[in-house]
């Protein structure tokens, strides 16, 4: 290989799931999970405007998965530094007990990462990206090295689906759809649009939006307190959504922003392409 591989390298599963573009449905899914934790939502809306930066937060949170997946060691490592800088600087007050805490509590560092990895796995799987049971496992395993870029002790991550279940299963009596929670899930379903893009957004975002808030687990409708599609009816829409936009040939879909994946390539040569079948052998 003619250049540095980066942390995770061709041969991980995430480097060849990270390249899904049902990544980006997981990643709304993710945000809907990670709001229900009053703590972690709270040092979101005080630290941060991400009503009027919406696409720009989500693009820097795209670049982030992207560098520390698809570039070097020395850019994965650097990005975790910077993540961990910004957020040793920043604190929230609990909106129940009005206590001052940090934001890098690695409580909260926990739930987002878990929020985060299970919602992309759980989104590649059921929209038909072929991962086995084993194969899941590897790709949790895998991020804890993407956890301890910002900053937790690898070995307190969940590791394997089993694990990931029983934390969900300790962490529920803490979540809660609060006035936060409300605001990230209106702003979700409308974000702020040029006047020219509001069809575009009520037609073509709405839908995504949707069917990711469809794909939470039941706990999360029963806080949300709005009711999704029975199960087999949101597996259906996100397997045709899937096939669908898998339809659009990986080099097309390569060419947006920020274009990770096409630079390790050049870097390491072709055969570093992602691909699903790659993952078996």
């Amino acid at each position: 290989m003619a250049g540095d591989p980066g942390l995770f390298t061709p041969d991980s599963v995430t480097w060849q799931a990270h390249g899904d573009p049902m990544m980006w449905i997981a990643g709304i899914r993710a945000l809907y999970l990670q709001a229900l934790h009053p703590r972690a939502v709270r040092g979101v809306m005080e630290n941060s405007d991400f009503r009027k930066d919406a696409w720009g937060r989500l693009m820097r949170t795209a670049a982030f998965v992207g560098t520390t997946t698809y570039g070097t060691t020395e850019a994965a490592e650097r990005a975790g530094a910077r993540v961990r800088r910004i957020h040793g600087k920043l604190g929230a007050t609990d909106p129940d007990t009005g206590e001052r805490y940090g934001v890098d509590d690695p409580d909260l560092l926990l739930w987002v990462h878990c929020a985060e990895i299970d919602s992309y796995l759980h989104v590649l799987r059921r929209s038909g990206f072929p991962l086995t049971g084993a194969q899941a496992d590897r790709y949790l395993a895998e991020h804890r090295i993407s956890a301890r870029l910002v900053g937790l002790d690898p070995a307190a991550v969940p590791g394997d689906r089993a694990s990931m279940a029983a934390y969900f299963r300790e962490v529920r009596p803490l979540l809660a759809a609060g006035t936060d929670a409300r605001a990230v899930d209106d702003f979700l379903l409308r974000p702020p649009a040029h006047p020219l893009l509001i069809p575009a957004r009520e037609v073509l975002w709405r839908r995504v939006a949707h069917l990711a808030y469809a794909s939470l687990p039941p706990y999360a409708h029963e806080l949300y307190g709005r009711p999704a599609p029975e199960p087999a009816v949101v597996t259906r829409r996100l397997r045709a959504t899937g096939t669908l936009l898998r339809c659009v040939p990986a080099r097309l879909r390569w060419q947006l922003p920020p274009k990770h994946i096409l630079r390790a390539v050049a870097r390491l040569g072709p055969h570093a392409r992602p691909a699903p079948y790659k993952i078996g052998r």
